[in-house]
């Protein structure tokens, strides 16, 4: 053999073994990309869309205001804030609760004021969400004049219907 194609050999030798070690590296890398993509903290949201979950955190948190807070004088206001603001499981547990209120809250004269203290998006799809909520109750009756202040720790899940958020789970913690 030549020295000619000795060389025309290792080059061709050479090319191959690049190529393959190409080949392997992009092999490697298709699967971190896949693995990458598929990382379930990509789908949540409320780790990448700071607007989004400031979106359903003031709505939701608008929302349990409304539902939990209370006039014994005016419960119609209660009552439609629920019929438009919770579904599901949520509205059940609502419907039992306020129905034992609804039949003590005359006679005492019972205020209920809620105040979302903090809340925070812990899951979040396009669709979907789940916050973890705390907050402030305070109550009054006016017959005694007696008030007091209550806690609250909730997870609450919501879906998206339209345009507006809904509540479909509250989780006491």
């Amino acid at each position: 053999m030549t020295r000619s194609g000795n060389r025309t050999r290792l080059a061709q030798a050479l090319a191959l073994v690049v190529a393959v070690v190409l080949i392997g590296v992009a092999a490697v890398l298709a699967v971190r990309a896949q693995a990458l993509r598929d990382d379930p903290a990509l789908a949540n949201r409320a780790l990448l869309d700071e607007a989004a979950a400031r979106g359903v955190t003031t709505e939701v948190s608008r929302g349990l205001a409304q539902v939990f807070s209370y006039d014994w004088s005016q419960p119609g206001i209660t009552e439609a804030a629920a019929d438009e603001l919770l579904s599901g499981q949520a509205r059940k547990e609502y419907d039992t609760l306020f129905a034992s209120l609804q039949e003590r809250a005359p006679d005492q004269k019972l205020t209920l004021s809620t105040q979302v203290q903090v809340a925070g998006v812990q899951r979040l799809t396009e669709t979907e969400a789940t916050l973890l909520v705390f907050l402030d109750q305070s109550s009054s009756r006016a017959e005694d004049e007696e008030s007091s202040v209550s806690a609250a720790q909730l997870r609450v899940d919501a879906e998206r219907k339209g345009r507006s958020w809904v509540i479909t789970a509250l989780d006491p913690l």
